[in-house]
């Protein structure tokens, strides 16, 4: 069995762990709180991020990088995008130069608007590239309820390596070699699932949710095609799947935000109230910036940027929306 560091216990972080803990491996379980760790120690459970499930034997808590990473075969990262590039800077002095890195975050990087793969090789040089994304929200894979994902990578080696690392009777990990249209897919729905609580939020109805996730579609693959990624990628686990869920469910914090918004909730009294990070709301900057530079039509998600950073209202954004000029479905 494997010894694979997770830097980052969050409740994404702390549920992957659970999941390769089952599988037998070691996991030492970083976090940059020593409070947190001292916490996990005690308890035998994140009872901030992921209360209710018990840590296996082998997950090991610290709050040392250089603990975690001795004798590791792998790492995977499990932050919030807006930490990626530092705990990457932290990472670079103690990570093996021939160790692969896997990450399960979703998000651009917020200050240059990159996808984490080029932050990667910026920060830490040249190593084998994977990323773990698709429909799924920590609580059911730390629950062992069945999961699907798609693990994307530089190789089909690495991918296969890392897959075997998650997978389990009731978390299927499908194997991809499309970095970037993964990760344009995990990282841009968490702002469609803005647009889509906001909707329902409003009282819109099921046609209306159902509009929006088949046109954010189209914004996913139009975004991902001008950055170098396939268009059938959009299709699978990590574009469509992960949309529908994202959209559809409350336990996405994403979505959650924007039905608060339509509430008349503000996004900073409604992100205090959710508590963690909500992914969208610094993922609709890039977005807007990528969109911007590329020349790519996003309207939804223009809308999106225009309610958390232009002062629009969430009714105003939709009226915005009805009231653009009829085009062909398929343009």
């Amino acid at each position: 069995m494997a010894r694979i560091a997770v830097i980052g216990a969050g409740s994404w972080g702390t549920a992957l762990a659970v999941l390769m803990a089952r599988n037998g491996h070691q996991i030492p379980l970083w976090s940059h709180d020593p409070e947190q760790v001292a916490a996990l120690l005690s308890a035998r459970e994140n009872q901030t991020f992921l209360p209710g499930i018990e840590l296996p034997d082998g997950i090991r808590p610290t709050a040392s990088l250089e603990q975690a990473l001795a004798g590791a075969n792998g790492v995977l990262i499990a932050v919030p995008s807006q930490f990626f590039g530092d705990v990457l800077g932290a990472l670079a002095p103690v990570l093996p130069a021939d160790m692969g890195l896997l990450w399960a975050t979703k998000g651009f990087d917020p200050e240059s608007g990159h996808l984490l793969h080029e932050l990667v090789l910026e920060r830490t040089g040249e190593r084998a590239l994977a990323v773990l994304s698709g429909p799924s929200f920590a609580g059911e894979v730390a629950r062992g309820l069945p999961t699907a994902v798609t693990l994307a990578a530089s190789s089909m080696t690495f991918a296969e390596q890392c897959a075997a690392w998650v997978r389990s009777e009731r978390f299927r990990a499908y194997t991809h070699d499309d970095l970037i249209g993964v990760q344009v897919g995990g990282a841009a729905k968490n702002v469609l699932a803005i647009a889509t609580g906001i909707a329902d939020g409003l009282g819109f109805g099921a046609n209306t949710r159902a509009a929006l996730i088949t046109r954010g579609l189209a914004e996913l693959i139009r975004l991902g095609a001008a950055l170098g990624a396939r268009r059938e990628t959009f299709m699978g686990l990590g574009g469509l799947g992960d949309l529908v869920l994202t959209c559809t469910d409350d336990q996405s914090r994403n979505r959650r935000l924007g039905l608060a918004l339509a509430r008349g909730e503000t996004a900073s009294a409604a992100l205090a109230a959710i508590g963690q990070e909500v992914e969208g709301v610094v993922t609709a900057r890039a977005v807007h910036r990528i969109a911007r530079e590329h020349r790519i039509e996003m309207p939804i998600s223009e809308q999106v940027h225009a309610v958390l950073y232009e002062g629009q209202t969430p009714e105003a954004a939709t009226r915005q929306l009805l009231e653009r000029s009829n085009r062909p479905e398929l343009d």
